[in-house]
């Protein structure tokens, strides 16, 4: 009796990451590092004093992520943590191909990074979806190769969108980020968030362990695409700033603030961002912004939050100015602040 075959029907899951797994890529990166051959509490103080402090010695420091190719030359799109401050950079194809890998650039602001593959018969590019149409309950498939295991799936849903990442405890960073449930491990990290269709959404960039399931978090696509678009044609991606450190401010605070008889000032009872230190010689600083003050509307928008102030922010041209309208002592003015480039305070 002949092999029976059946034209199996494989899940979406399967056909999702068919689209895909051809251009994720694995990324090996080396760097030197300068670390000292042996303690130096244990050497003789004499012999110290006679032969000097040990010479430094110089170690390979070798690291692993994931990451994806996003058009037909070559170009791949991974983390910035992941290839930071290399010395080299291989990539392994889902074929077992290995290239060479060049730097094009990186943003750490973003943790974001571009990197250029060497040689001929590169792989396809990703299919990019659009972030912007996401919604809460999505299927999310990641992709990546966790611990040096190539060709990994995990399934999940979009848990949450726009999670900032100020919450998570990176004050350095300006990402509104796509939380999943699907799991993100070591080595995830720039590999491709996809959605139901076989399409990128997003990112991998970072897991929060916990009691119970870990929390995944990705990079939307239509945000790793301008960045990836600016890195290509300048190197560098520019990001101003304003000098200011916002808290959020509701009518139900500030009725709480404004019952403590110890409260050194009254605060209006409304939404906003107040201004809880100012950058000195920043932007706002020079515009003549003060703790204290209120900023409800930027450039005739309203301002609810900090985070609706920063995203007007981001997209602002330098040095071009800004009308911030604020309320302070009770009075309501508008000043001008001119946004500078976030790489000069580096």
């Amino acid at each position: 009796m002949a092999p029976q075959a059946l034209a199996l029907e494989h899940s979406f899951v399967a056909r999702a990451v068919e689209k895909v797994a051809p251009a994720v890529v694995r990324i090996d990166t080396e760097r030197a590092v300068e670390r000292q051959p042996f303690d130096p509490t244990l050497i003789d103080p004499l012999l110290r004093d006679l032969l000097g402090d040990p010479p430094l010695g110089q170690e390979r420091e070798r690291g692993q992520g994931s990451g994806v190719v996003i058009d037909s030359d070559g170009l791949v799109l991974t983390n910035a943590h992941v290839v930071e401050r290399v010395d080299t950079v291989s990539v392994t194809l889902a074929d077992g191909q290995q290239l060479d890998g060049q730097v094009v650039g990186t943003d750490s602001v973003t943790d974001l990074a571009l990197v250029r593959l060497q040689g001929h018969d590169l792989p396809p590019k990703a299919p990019l979806g659009d972030s912007e149409i996401m919604q809460v309950g999505d299927w999310a498939i990641a992709l990546g190769t966790p611990f040096g295991l190539e060709r990994t799936v995990t399934l999940g849903i979009v848990s949450s969108l726009h999670r900032n990442i100020n919450s998570l405890g990176f004050a350095d960073k300006r990402l509104d980020l796509v939380q999943t449930d699907a799991a993100i491990n070591p080595g995830n990290s720039g590999g491709p968030l996809v959605n139901g269709q076989g399409e990128v959404i997003g990112i991998n960039t970072l897991v929060r362990s916990g009691p119970g399931a870990g929390l995944g978090f990705a990079i939307p696509i239509n945000l790793a695409r301008r960045v990836a678009d600016q890195l290509e044609q300048q190197g560098e991606v520019v990001h101003p700033y304003i000098g200011l450190q916002l808290v959020a401010l509701t009518p139900r605070i500030a009725r709480d603030h404004n019952r403590d008889p110890n409260a050194l000032v009254q605060l209006p009872e409304r939404d906003g961002a107040l201004v809880q230190s100012v950058m000195p010689d920043g932007p706002s600083d020079r515009a003549g912004l003060r703790r204290g003050d209120l900023v409800i509307a930027v450039d005739d928008r309203p301002v609810q939050d900090p985070q609706a102030l920063l995203e007007v922010v981001d997209a602002a041209s330098l040095g071009t100015p800004l009308p911030l309208k604020l309320l302070r002592n009770g009075r309501e003015l508008t000043l001008s602040v001119k946004p500078a480039p976030l790489s000069e305070l580096a």
